[in-house]
């Protein structure tokens, strides 16, 4: 069995843990001078400087101190029939799924699923992005 790899554009985005979740909002935007994408709720933001994209979704829970606060990492896909590819190509693979692919409200579609290390990572198909 041969397992061809789809094609990918790069990692454009990164998702952050945050307890400071309005201080940091503003920072982003204001000392940083990031736009905002979308802002579905009042615990997550999505911002982008427009060629790439954070988002700050508000901490659950305790974080431990000087802990990572990553959520997860992000691979830009160009169509989105490739979200599929790569979830079919990661099964072959044998690849631990976390969320299998699924389209969002803002209309990018992803999946997550971990690294060796346990960190979540996705593929997203995401339109902004996608024509880089």
């Amino acid at each position: 069995m041969t397992h061809k790899r789809p094609k990918m554009n790069g990692m454009h985005h990164v998702a952050l843990q945050v307890r400071k979740y309005e201080e940091t909002r503003a920072f982003y935007i204001n000392q940083i001078g990031l736009q905002i994408e979308w802002e579905p709720d009042s615990d997550n933001v999505y911002l982008t400087s427009g060629t790439d994209n954070i988002a700050l979704h508000r901490a659950e829970g305790d974080i431990v101190e000087n802990a990572q606060t990553l959520d997860h990492i992000g691979f830009t896909l160009g169509e989105i029939e490739q979200v599929d590819e790569w979830h079919a190509y990661l099964i072959e693979l044998q690849t631990e799924i976390v969320n299998p692919p699924r389209t969002h409200r803002d209309g990018a579609r992803s999946l997550y699923f971990k690294d060796p290390e346990g960190t979540l990572v996705q593929m997203i198909y995401h339109p902004p992005l996608a024509k880089n």
